[in-house]
């Protein structure tokens, strides 16, 4: 019999959000809640694994993982595309690579929840609410105010929609972005520079790529409004994060609202955790129940049609790209 090891299950609802019955007989599942983040400890726990199921990013795959690993047989991810996988590697060491369905609009939607608890300080009021005060705090409208979209792909496409449903004016930029694209969804074409200086709410939607990886640097920060937000659902290294934190703390912008960071999980001395003008989330964009059934169902489909001699789903590439 074969043994899965599904990693970093954080809320421990792996074994709930799909039918692994399919798998009985032929493989053992053990699932793992905890993160390990040092290899050798990475290695030691999978080494006796024919399978790996990997959550997003969590634990990357890179070369030397692979070729410590000499009992992988299959590594499954959750959706199409893991940055954080080294598919070159992979092929060089006989392990085959398969990813599962995977949903967008989570993300947008946190964006959003994230950018309306920046404007009307709602997990600020909740707090003082339940400790006995009222009213605190004076939000501020969406109407009119100006949202910039760095990134207009699928999750920086629906961001600028509704925004735009809002009342808001859409600014959008990206290195190669179009104003044919821009056209499709009802956005405005922008310079790197002017979406900085325009933008009351300035959200992210790149991927993390060895040109994006540091992209907002502290000046970068310093052409923000003082009055400005920024919202990262992205990932966290692409905004200079010692560059962010001091913005924040000295007033530079009025707040961000981040799901993703350096550092994952969070550490707990981390000054994030005590900033009060910012919205934190534990990188929950595609945490739903929607996407995790589609996640762990899809690992249970491509293991079963393995099983039985068919390969589906299989992600291929040149090989790594930068990790998340």
């Amino acid at each position: 019999m074969k043994k899965l090891a599904v990693l970093d299950d954080y809320q421990g609802v792996a074994l709930e959000m799909a039918d692994w019955s399919p798998l009985d007989g032929d493989i053992e599942i053990t699932v793992f809640r905890d993160h390990l983040a040092d290899e050798g400890a990475i290695v030691e726990r999978l080494r006796e694994f024919e399978i790996v199921m990997v959550m997003r990013e969590r634990t990357p795959f890179p070369r030397t993982l692979f070729e410590k690993l000499p009992k992988l047989e299959h590594l499954v991810s959750s959706g199409m595309r893991n940055l954080s996988i080294d598919l070159a590697a992979a092929a060089d060491c006989g392990v085959l690579c398969t990813g599962t369905p995977s949903l967008g609009y989570p993300t947008s939607e946190l964006t959003w929840g994230l950018i309306h608890d920046l404007a009307r300080h709602i997990s600020t009021e909740d707090r003082e609410t339940r400790a006995g005060a009222w009213q605190k705090t004076v939000g501020v409208g969406l109407r009119d105010k100006t949202l910039g979209v760095m990134g207009l792909g699928r999750i920086g496409s629906d961001v600028a929609r509704v925004g735009i449903a809002l009342g808001m004016r859409v600014i959008a930029w990206s290195e190669n972005l179009t104003q044919d694209r821009c056209d499709e969804v009802g956005a405005h074409l922008a310079g790197r520079e002017q979406i900085l200086r325009e933008s009351d709410f300035l959200t992210i939607h790149l991927l993390l790529s060895d040109r994006t990886r540091g992209l907002l640097q502290a000046a970068d920060l310093g052409l923000m409004k003082s009055t400005a937000y920024l919202i990262n659902t992205s990932r966290g290294p692409i905004v200079d994060e010692a560059a962010l934190v001091s913005a924040l703390r000295e007033g530079r912008i009025a707040g961000a609202g981040l799901d993703v960071f350096d550092i994952e999980p969070l550490p707990a001395d981390h000054p994030l955790r005590n900033m009060p003008n910012t919205v934190i989330t534990p990188h929950l964009g595609y945490a739903t129940v929607e996407n995790y059934r589609n996640w762990y169902g899809g690992t249970v489909e491509n293991l079963r049609s393995w099983l039985d001699g068919c390969v589906i789903n299989e992600m291929t590439g040149s090989g790594q790209r930068t990790p998340g």
